[in-house]
């Protein structure tokens, strides 16, 4: 049975160069890279390399780099980090209601330490009215944090403009930019970032390794004490194969993303019109317009969306429902409330997320199975019954 992936938001593949540039650093040149010697050496300039290289996709300089564990240890970092180390000057912070809980529990950590966290709401479109942001700022802010794409609906923030706001009103800017490296351009000079938080596995790179940009000037106070690599904000060994990959990866995605962005969405139109036209009861969540290249993410009425992703997994279709990081949690994504979804409505959720791997082949092969399936689950559905029952024309 042809295995068909399109559950990009939760991982990605390795990427074939991404193994062959990570390969040697397990067994041959495997010195810790603060050693003195030809192996620690070896170590060391890899891990600069990479640092060059995850620093140019982002328009920063390569001592604004740190590497960490991924995408959630880089955000916790950004959060407490400037939270702690700024707390002389005022105890409020800003987020929206939208965020990744890796942003979302770390406020809420953050409220159990003292400090006050205003959560911007957004529109039916998940986007942060600017102005919200302007009325929310006051003498006490001291860190704004609105990431730069939603993993779940995939709608993109305008964080130039936010970040700008945040600045102007003398707060810290942190943006989750997670979902958007390689599929939305990113300058953290022209966009008014001061934080920001990329996880490798996103772009075809290794899972376990991420990296925060810190402004430079910035003063965060670290989550973990020890030797003092990273310029002492992330004491550890260094994960130097997980290093060197998320600097091949991050090149690779940046070097093709022009003709990759363009061919993810094409795709993603394909897949959004198709289903939208062949399923009655079918709604998109999130924007037509201002959205990832590699997003849909679709509701149908009177499905589960765990009896969705598991029937198209039976025929060789890997979705998902929302977010993995809570995919076997029952509660209702907190994205889907945020934008005025019912919580009966939400349950029949269902995400495609793309990647550059990703074929319109494979979405035609999706289109034909879509509609099927949700009539067979839609048969066997004691809610879709009876709403038949008590509405004979439906």
């Amino acid at each position: 049975m042809q295995r068909i992936y399109f559950d990009n938001s939760a991982t990605t593949c390795l990427d074939p160069r991404v193994l062959e540039a990570m390969r040697p650093y397990f067994d041959q040149w495997y010195g810790n890279a603060s050693s003195l010697h030809a192996l620690g050496r070896e170590s060391y300039n890899a891990l600069e390399e990479a640092r060059h290289r995850t620093a140019k996709a982002i328009g920063a300089q390569p001592r604004e780099i740190i590497f960490t564990s991924g995408g959630t240890e880089s955000d916790n970092l950004a959060l407490q980090g400037a939270a702690f180390a700024n707390s002389a000057k005022g105890n409020h912070i800003i987020t929206s209601t939208i965020e990744h809980h890796a942003v979302l529990n770390t406020c809420r950590f953050l409220e159990s330490q003292g400090f006050r966290v205003t959560y911007l709401p957004v529109d039916p479109d998940g986007k942060v009215d600017p102005e919200s942001l302007k009325r929310a700022m006051i003498k006490g802010t001291i860190l704004v944090s609105i990431m730069a794409a939603n993993n779940e609906i995939g709608t993109i923030q305008d964080i130039r403009e936010l970040g700008g706001i945040a600045h102007d009103a003398g707060a810290v800017f942190h943006t989750d930019a997670v979902q958007s490296i390689g599929k939305v351009p990113l300058d953290v000079g022209k966009d008014n970032v001061d934080l920001l938080a990329i996880s490798a596995h996103k772009f075809h790179g290794p899972k376990g390794v991420g990296a925060l940009y810190v402004r430079k000037g910035m003063n965060l106070r670290p989550l973990v004490y020890g030797g003092g690599q990273e310029r002492g904000l992330r004491s550890s060994t260094e994960n130097v194969p997980g290093i060197v990959g998320l600097g091949m990866a991050i090149e690779i995605c940046m070097d093709g993303m022009e003709g990759n962005v363009e061919r993810m969405g094409s795709i993603r139109d394909r897949i959004i019109m198709g289903t939208l036209s062949s399923v009655d009861g079918c709604h998109l969540n999130g924007p037509k317009e201002g959205r990832l290249c590699n997003n849909a993410h679709f509701r149908f009425d009177y499905v589960e969306g765990e009896a969705l992703v598991l029937s198209l997994d039976i025929k060789g279709i890997a979705a998902s429902t929302g977010s993995a990081c809570s995919s076997r949690d029952s509660e209702t994504s907190h994205v889907l409330k945020a934008i005025g979804v019912r919580n009966e409505h939400a349950r029949g959720s269902l995400r495609i997320s793309l990647s550059r791997m990703n074929t319109l082949e494979e979405a035609d092969v999706y289109l034909e199975a879509i509609p099927e399936v949700i009539s067979r689950l839609r048969a066997i559905s004691p809610v879709a019954m009876l709403s038949k029952s008590s509405n004979p024309g439906v």
